[in-house]
């Protein structure tokens, strides 16, 4: 596994482990909306809200998305412009579901997980690698990246509009996307030009 999916796989158990197992309080480093009356917004939250997860399960499902679309972008890539890629598209989950969520009358409550990032690599994952076949977990069929890009996309839009699933950031999904697709368009700029 490349260093920094693995250096990142390690940094997410692991503060994982220091809020659940050693029951440490980690809330100031949940992203809080702005203004809220509960908890208050801080600049690092942009960042931190990302490696915090809600349960085994959160935290199992963003691992593996991490380490599935990550490890063949970061080898693609390299480690370096693979980190600016996902700390983008965590900095872009979390801005478009701070600015988003409430113009659209969604309630303010915290988020974390590392969803958005998750999100952003696997557009970028989609981009890089789009006739790559991917085994979807439920139900198991093989699809190609750019559909299950695309499938994916489609379904947060559906669900962020639509308020279905209250308590998922539908939004930062979308967000993550957009800092994937942003920062791959980025790079391949860079590549082009002389």
């Amino acid at each position: 596994m490349p260093p920094v999916t693995q250096a990142l796989l390690f940094a997410n158990i692991g503060i994982f482990a220091l809020e659940y197992l050693l029951g440490l309080p980690l809330g100031a480093f949940q992203l809080w909306p702005l203004g809220g009356a509960a908890g208050h917004f801080l600049p690092w939250q942009m960042v931190t809200y990302s490696f915090l997860h809600g349960g085994a399960l959160h935290l199992g499902v963003n691992m593996l998305a991490l380490s599935v679309f990550g490890s063949p972008i970061e080898r693609s890539i390299g480690s370096r412009p693979y980190l600016h890629l996902y700390m983008a598209c965590v900095f872009t989950a979390a801005l478009v579901h701070l600015l988003v969520t409430p113009m659209i009358g969604l309630p303010a409550l915290p988020t974390l997980g590392a969803s958005g990032g998750a999100s952003g690599l696997l557009l970028a994952f989609g981009v890089l690698f789009p006739r790559q076949r991917v085994l979807l977990l439920i139900p198991p069929i093989p699809i190609e990246a750019r559909w299950l890009v695309l499938l994916y996309a489609a379904i947060e839009l559906v669900l962020a509009l639509s308020g279905k699933m209250p308590g998922i950031a539908h939004f930062a999904h979308l967000g993550g996307m957009l800092g994937g697709a942003l920062m791959i368009q980025y790079y391949r700029s860079r590549m082009r030009s002389p």
